[in-house]
C-alpha cells in the first residue's frame, strides 16, 4: 500500500474587540498570541475545528472498502486460522 500523508500548519482563529476576527497560521508548538498584529491590543484565540490532514493513497475513499461479504472467512483466513 504506497499511502501519503500531508500535514499542513494549522490555521488558528483569533478574535480582537477592536479588529475583529482573523485568521493566522502557526505550527502546533507555537505560544498562541496575545496581542493583535494590527492594534496591539489583547486577542483571544477562539476554539475551531480546524483539521487540515490530506490523507492519499488506496483506502481512504468510498469506493475502497470492504466487500457486504466481509462475515464470510476468505481461504487465507481459514488457513491462518
Amino acid at each position: 500500500m504506497n499511502l501519503e500523508v500531508t500535514i499542513e500548519m494549522p490555521t488558528y482563529d483569533y478574535r480582537c474587540e477592536q479588529c475583529g476576527k482573523f485568521q493566522v497560521t502557526q505550527g502546533i508548538k507555537e505560544k498562541p498570541l496575545t496581542k493583535c498584529p494590527t492594534c496591539g491590543k489583547p486577542i483571544k484565540r477562539l476554539i475551531g475545528q480546524n483539521v487540515n490532514i490530506i490523507l492519499k493513497g488506496s483506502g481512504f475513499y468510498s469506493t475502497d472498502h470492504r466487500s457486504t461479504n466481509s462475515d464470510t472467512k476468505t481461504d487465507a483466513d481459514t488457513k491462518a486460522s
